[in-house]
């Protein structure tokens, strides 16, 4: 309390000066409109300053959040345009069941290992068995194919990426459906090589690679990427580089494609080659 006392009695003229400041400034602000809106205006600009950095700062916590929902909302829609776009394909069956109109059903799931520096790369995925993934199921991300899930355990799931020298995949020119087989060299990541291209193509940099659905693992249609360079390689074939729409280096999300009819196809075509 005494030196409570001694603080007043030593700085007193200077509280007296800080007292009255603020009373005129008060009077100043609330009797004079010009002024009263200046300092509304400054301490608008003061909140709304506070508000945004606080809204950033929830907006970048919550990204994790928000990009999974994204995630599942995309695979859900791509779901979605699956079920209608098969919808008036199919004619054989009169029973009004999705089950027998739509092909292909993606799940979701989320990139925790990635390698793109190695001949034979893999990709591990935060989903298994108890998710429905099984081996040989098609990994597609939103700009593109990514691989083939290659192992399964009860929670995870690895996969033989694109950049894997022991990758193939039956791929086509969009443009005008010739198709040959695609694999990547070892060398560039963001580059893969396509083969046996007959010569007499037309072909141009710049068109877009795709899936041919010579298989059963990938929908036909599914982007590979676009012609980066070509040229004639063994008297009667192309050998074209293709730039992959995919980067490796960037992916988080992912979504599996399992193939509804794939077993039946798989059968059928077993059987036919047994005859």
């Amino acid at each position: 309390m005494r030196n409570l006392i001694r603080f007043l009695l030593r700085y007193n003229v200077a509280i007296v000066f800080i007292v009255l400041e603020f009373v005129a400034i008060f009077l100043l602000v609330q009797y004079n409109q010009y002024q009263k809106a200046t300092v509304v205006g400054i301490f608008q600009n003061i909140t709304g300053f506070y508000h945004s950095k606080v809204f950033s700062l929830t907006e970048y916590l919550n990204l994790r959040e928000t990009n999974e929902k994204l995630a599942k909302e995309n695979t859900r829609l791509k779901n979605d345009l699956e079920l209608i776009y098969r919808g008036d394909e199919i004619f054989f069956f009169r029973k009004e069941d999705t089950t027998y109109r739509q092909q292909y059903y993606m799940t979701s799931a989320k990139v925790i290992n990635n390698s793109t520096n190695k001949q034979n790369n893999f990709i591990t995925l935060n989903k298994g068995s108890e998710h429905g993934i099984e081996p040989e199921m098609g990994v597609v991300s939103s700009d593109g194919v990514v691989g083939v899930v290659y192992g399964v355990s009860k929670r995870f799931s690895t996969v033989i990426s694109l950049l894997n020298t022991n990758f193939r995949i039956s791929a086509k020119i969009k443009k005008n459906n010739y198709f040959g087989s695609l694999a990547w060299d070892g060398k560039n990541y963001g580059l893969a090589v396509l083969n046996e291209i007959p010569f007499h193509v037309e072909i141009s940099e710049g068109d877009t690679i795709i899936t041919s659905g010579y298989s059963t693992i990938f929908p036909e249609g599914t982007l590979i990427g676009v012609i980066d360079d070509f040229h004639i390689e063994g008297g009667n074939f192309y050998k074209i580089t293709v730039n992959l729409s995919t980067d490796f280096k960037q992916l988080t999300y992912v979504n599996v494609i399992r193939n509804l009819t794939r077993m039946e196809q798989m059968d059928l075509e077993k059987s036919a080659a047994n005859d």
